[in-house]
Parts: structure tokens; sequence; C-alpha cells
């Protein structure tokens, strides 16, 4: 059942775009921004039909409500961490939620997400990453469940909170890591030179490779470095908040999706926005 559920999530054009609102599920207050209230996002985000929404599993009911047969696939988070706030906890942790692998089933997802971060001197946190990995793996090959991790590279907190290490050195180890423990998605960041991203797709040795989008950017930039990434082997996109705070989240849904799946170009895409 693992290649039924990737027919689900990847479109005929054999790409990806997943919408991430899973932001909540992180005890931060600076991630609320655009799903005070989910039901309305979700219903908003799906309206415009991307192929996925990534959701947490208290949240994941809503999506799986919607009736009709066109409804996007749910990538379920699976993990929380409490990486995200400046200054950062004295202890810092990742936990797995109970059964993951169960709990995707019953909520019909078509993959299950979980992360591989590496912060600047916390290896405790990189190893609780490394077993979350580990023990999802052999249960998603039980349920037929396919495995997206997000291997994430970040910096200092003190430089700002959530702030991602474009370096591409850094990037690529961990990228291949997350290959080698068996993902059978790869959710990696944009490196500093979107012209590299070449590389990124290669080490991850055939497995398709989604982008993360990262901080909220202007219209033109996250639209322009869309068109780059794909145009740099990369299989699809998982973008949040560039899509959730937007004042038009479903025509920036609709925008990206054209670059995803038809080649548009930044202009044909910018009409979907008005």
């Amino acid at each position: 059942m693992k290649s039924a559920r990737l027919n689900r999530l990847f479109g005929v054009s054999g790409n990806c775009f997943d919408v991430a609102i899973d932001h909540g599920m992180f005890n931060e207050r600076t991630f609320l921004a655009g799903i005070e209230n989910m039901k309305t996002a979700i219903e908003v985000i799906a309206d415009a039909g991307p192929d996925a929404i990534q959701l947490p599993p208290g949240t994941a009911p809503f999506l799986q409500a919607i009736p009709g047969k066109h409804r996007p696939a749910l990538v379920l988070r699976t993990d929380i961490a409490n990486i995200y706030g400046n200054p950062l906890p004295s202890q810092l942790f990742s936990e797995m939620i109970d059964r993951a692998v169960e709990q995707g089933v019953a909520l019909d997802a078509a993959c299950v997400v979980v992360n591989l971060l590496m912060l600047p001197d916390q290896p405790e946190v990189y190893r609780a990453c490394v077993r979350n990995v580990n023990s999802l793996k052999r249960e998603c090959e039980i349920y037929g469940m396919p495995l997206m991790v997000e291997p994430l590279v970040m910096q200092d907190n003190s430089k700002g909170a959530y702030m991602v290490d474009g370096a591409i050195d850094k990037i690529l180890p961990l990228v291949r890591q997350a290959a080698e423990l068996g993902a059978d998605i790869i959710k990696a960041d944009p490196c500093d030179n979107v012209e590299e991203y070449h590389r990124v797709v290669e080490i991850a040795q055939g497995l398709p490779v989604l982008v993360r989008g990262g901080g909220r950017v202007s219209d033109q930039e996250i639209l322009i470095r869309t068109k780059q990434l794909m145009e740099q082997g990369a299989r699809g996109i998982v973008y949040g908040r560039n899509v959730i705070q937007h004042q038009n989240p479903g025509g920036m849904t609709r925008a990206l999706m054209a670059i995803v799946h038809d080649k548009a170009s930044v202009e044909q895409a910018s009409l979907h926005i008005g």
C-alpha cells in the first residue's frame, strides 16, 4: 500500500505541493498567525486544491471531514520539539506522538513526517531525532506508510528564533543520512545558492526531494525561488507561512501549484494571486 499512498500524494506530473499547517504543534506563539481558526484555514487551503496538507493529529480530522473525493491528501506530523523559541529552554527535547503510524492509518494519512534536527552544540536533540526516525521506519514498512524525513540544519537561536542554516556543506550530509535511515521522501531546506540545489537532489539518491519554504518573504521572491528549485530537480515544495500568512492564501496556493505542476512562469503564476 505504500505505492498507493504515494500516488495520492504526488500529482500526475510526478510532483507534489504540500501545504504545512502543523505549526501549532510546537507551542510557539509566533507560529499561530494565520491559523488561529484551523478549521477555516484548512478549508480555504483545501478549496485551492494542493496535493497535500500537513497537519498534527488533533486537527487532521478537520481535513478528513471535508466531503468528496478531491480533498488534499493528509501528511501527518508525528513529532514535537521545543527548539523554536529565543532564548532556548534549559532542557531541549524532540518527542514523537504515541503509536504514530497507527494514528496515521486511523486518520487515513498518505504519509507521516518526522524531523531530523541538527542544532549547534545540541547533540541530545539530534540523537533523539535519529531514534525517532529509526522507530518510525520499521512501523512504516509494516503498515505500508511512506516516511517523510525533514533534515533541518539550524543556526544558533541567539541570531533569532527558527533560523535555518543554508550552508550546503551542512545540508548535504544530513540529507544523505535521512536517505540512509530509510526515508521515502526528503523534505529539505533550500541552500544559500539556489543554483546548487541539484547537489541536494543528487545526494538524496533518487528519493523525491520536497523543499521547505522557511520564513515569510515577498510574493516575487517565493515564486522565483520555487521556479529555480523545480528547475534544479526538486520534486515539489512544502510551504507553510508563505501560504497561510498570505493575504490571499488560496491564490498563493494556486500560483505555486501552477509552477510545481504546469511549469508556469513566475509571471503566469502571479496571475492567480491578483
